[in-house]
């Protein structure tokens, strides 16, 4: 049988949800797993946690807005991924995780070896967390590193934290998409990312929607991105635009906790040589060819 998808949303798992669940993780049976919203007993968290960790055909792993929402949770989550060889993507979005939760789970994150997108949007992270972040990116050994990362809506991370990230990204990383958005990044910080958007080899999409940049620091990040776009246009606007209207959709209908669900319609590109005041939308940098 070939593996399938078990997505519940924002509902109460009963007893025999869970047995359920854990049975087709056990058997193989479950390529994604998503159970965003969900409310389960501690008891049910850690059998489905069990029953992860020795799945060899789970793919892709949701616990999006408070599924990890205590330290003993965390800890049984990263029981399990060091067990696990098979999640590639992995989401936390809107999980209380703070600093010291993501200390807990990260022994499990360095070590996974297919793991290659990591969402830690909304999770009350601070600069602590960005040193830990910065230590997943390289590539190491059989690992290729994390390639899709989103620390969205995440104001405890300063200046200083986001400085820090800017260099992993800029020089070790295999990052290609970066999703910042609704963080207070301000024009000193956009600078330092102007910088990491032209050192790297790798990144094709920086989405800085919400995050208080003026003209003055959204025009050198606009410069770069947009002379890549010159270089790559042939063969990967469509797929830029295609992946952020994709993007766009996805966390509209999971209902994230950000402002963008109470945007209105229109292109998520930015106009050529424009930049919205107080706000820098999504800006593709695309590789270079």
């Amino acid at each position: 049988m070939l593996p399938s998808s078990i997505q519940i949303s924002g509902e109460p798992l009963s007893g025999a949800e869970v047995r359920d669940i854990c049975r087709g993780l056990r058997d193989n049976a479950v390529r994604l797993l998503s159970l965003r919203g969900c409310r389960l007993c501690d008891r049910d968290f850690g059998r489905i946690c069990r029953a992860l960790a020795g799945a060899t055909s789970l793919a892709q792993l949701n616990l999006n807005l408070g599924v990890v929402s205590s330290p003993s949770r965390i800890k049984q989550l990263a029981e399990a991924l060091r067990t696990n060889r098979s999640i590639q993507s992995l989401f936390l979005h809107g999980s209380p995780l703070t600093d010291a939760g993501l200390a807990l789970l990260n022994p499990a994150l360095a070590l996974h070896p297919a793991l290659v997108a990591l969402d830690l949007g909304d999770c009350m992270l601070g600069d602590e967390a960005i040193n830990l972040i910065c230590g997943l990116l390289p590539p190491d050994g059989a690992k290729s590193g994390l390639k899709e990362l989103t620390l969205s809506a995440n104001p405890g991370i300063t200046p200083k934290g986001w400085s820090r990230l800017a260099i992993a990204v800029a020089h070790s990383s295999q990052v290609r998409v970066l999703n910042l958005d609704y963080n207070p990044l301000g024009d000193h910080v956009a600078g330092m990312l102007a910088v990491a958007v032209a050192s790297s080899r790798t990144l094709e999409v920086l989405d800085l929607e919400s995050t208080g940049l003026t003209n003055q620091s959204a025009q050198p990040c606009g410069a770069w991105c947009w002379l890549r776009t010159a270089l790559a246009q042939s063969c990967s606007n469509r797929s830029v635009t295609s992946f952020l209207r994709g993007r766009r959709r996805r966390r509209w209908q999971e209902g994230l906790v950000t402002p963008r669900n109470k945007r209105g319609g229109g292109s998520l590109l930015p106009t050529r040589g424009e930049a919205a005041p107080g706000c820098a939308l999504l800006i593709p940098a695309l590789r270079w060819c």
